[in-house]
């Protein structure tokens, strides 16, 4: 078995075993601080969805409820904790100070329309509500933009995953080029992410706000 193969059989594994109640968990970690990538689960949501052990509606209406959970998390977080709360807590939620203060610029910049944009941007999907919380927007404008920004991002994200599977024959006979290509899209990341920390390091902790 290869490397994309063992990949796709062990997250359809956990998918399938978890259901559509995992589903909602693991869409309101990612849609808090939690560093649970919806890139990791709504494609294996979509293999299931081909193999016809899960429903496409209640994938996207489960994985879309955990996303507002997750979001209202955020914002409740920013709202009434504040930038005491993540200077606190932050470190045990792997809430990382220049990402937010990045985020929070970003909301800044671009408004209340941010948080429908933010959903198909990594990391600041993570973390727009905290800034959302903190500037006080309007909580129905927060759910509605919630709702379109991540009932299409799970969707589509679903969809790659359905067609992916539904093609898996064609898909193999290239295996292993595809093989190849994760290997190298993994030690890139494994290496930006070390450049990152040591730059990070030799800039010092960030400044006290």
């Amino acid at each position: 078995m290869g490397i994309t193969e063992a990949i796709a059989h062990l997250g359809t594994r956990i998918i399938g075993s978890i259901g559509y109640v995992g589903v909602l968990l693991l869409m309101t970690a990612e849609s808090m601080v939690l560093p649970v990538p919806s890139e990791a689960v709504m494609p294996f949501a979509g293999f299931l969805v081909a193999d016809h052990a899960l429903a496409p509606v209640w994938v996207v209406v489960f994985a879309t409820l955990g996303s507002i959970i997750g979001s209202l998390i955020g914002y409740a977080i920013g709202r009434f904790g504040g930038r005491p709360f993540v200077t606190r807590w932050g470190r045990y939620l792997l809430l990382d100070h220049r990402d937010l203060d990045w985020t929070d610029r970003f909301f800044q910049k671009r408004g209340e329309v941010t948080i429908l944009v933010s959903r198909f941007i990594p990391i600041v999907r993570h973390l727009i509500s905290i800034p959302a919380g903190m500037g006080r927007m309007r909580l129905p404008g927060f759910i509605i933009f919630t709702v379109l920004g991540a009932g299409l991002w799970n969707s589509f994200l679903m969809w790659c995953g359905y067609t992916l599977k539904r093609n898996w024959d064609a898909v193999m006979r290239y295996s292993h080029t595809i093989d190849v290509a994760v290997i190298l899209i993994l030690a890139l990341l494994l290496a930006l992410y070390i450049i990152r920390h040591l730059r990070r390091r030799a800039a010092g902790p960030p400044s006290a706000p």
